[in-house]
């Protein structure tokens, strides 16, 4: 690494997302409760934003050197077992689209939820599960590293309010959030990568959007979101506990104290 994973650097590449999802946002002029309606506003209000936050987070990455840390873990999880969360997650998923009338889309509007589910997929678990979980280990025990990107992944969704969606719903999307993104962590930690993280992200995202367009009758996967995250908030200790893993600090950075 060349560069010393510390919590601050971690809190300043989650604020500076958060700019750059509402700059973005903000001049596409799309409304966060049309996103989904349409192919041209889904390009211009989610994939726009997301697509200039990935390229401004692989920069990031490859100037601190962190890649390693924020795609990997040393040691996977002694339990894998909770593992069957995500599972039911992505079962849900794949039911989600299969309850999607998919007539209804034209070839841009298909592309643009493909690129969605590419690009919110890789921007938030690399920013949260990726980048911010490596600088809060330089500090925190496990159980508060997960703690923390869990709530911080729930709170950057209370940004939708600024961008037309009532704040009730995004206060609840924020919590359910909080709890759906503990699936991902889960992923991590049995499989040693943010890469399938970063996949069952996407797949789900995709799959709520194009369910919440054109359902075929109930769309019961949705209704299922904050079961699903409960669950993995009850289980998530088993992939927790027993977990080292502290980050080894550069030589020139072993005077100043890493894990507290």
């Amino acid at each position: 690494m060349r560069v010393a994973p510390r919590v601050w650097i971690g809190l300043a590449i989650y604020l500076g997302y958060l700019v750059v999802i509402f700059t973005v946002t903000k001049l596409s002029g799309v409304q966060f409760t049309d996103i989904g309606k349409s192919a041209d506003f889904t390009w211009r209000g989610a994939v726009l934003d997301l697509a200039v936050a990935a390229v401004l987070l692989a920069i990031t990455t490859s100037l601190l050197g962190w890649w390693r840390p924020a795609l990997f873990d040393r040691k996977r999880s002694h339990h894998k077992w909770p593992i069957f969360v995500p599972a039911i997650m992505a079962v849900v998923a794949l039911w989600n689209l299969f309850s999607t009338d998919w007539t209804k889309f034209d070839a841009s509007f298909i592309l643009s939820l493909i690129a969605l589910g590419l690009c919110v997929g890789f921007c938030e678990e690399l920013m949260s599960r990726g980048l911010l979980l490596t600088a809060f280990r330089s500090r925190f025990r496990e159980v508060w590293v997960w703690l923390f990107t869990s709530l911080l992944f729930g709170g950057m969704h209370l940004i939708n309010a600024a961008f037309g969606s009532p704040f009730g719903s995004a206060l609840s999307q924020a919590g359910i959030a909080a709890m759906s993104g503990t699936c991902f962590y889960i992923v991590r930690r049995v499989t040693g990568s943010l890469v399938w993280a970063m996949a069952l992200h996407g797949l789900w995202d995709v799959a709520a959007f194009s369910v919440g367009f054109a359902p075929i009758g109930v769309a019961w996967g949705v209704l299922l979101t904050p079961f699903i995250g409960l669950l993995a908030v009850a289980v998530v200790w088993w992939v927790i506990k027993g977990t080292d893993e502290k980050l080894e600090i550069p030589a020139a950075d072993a005077r100043r104290p890493v894990a507290a």
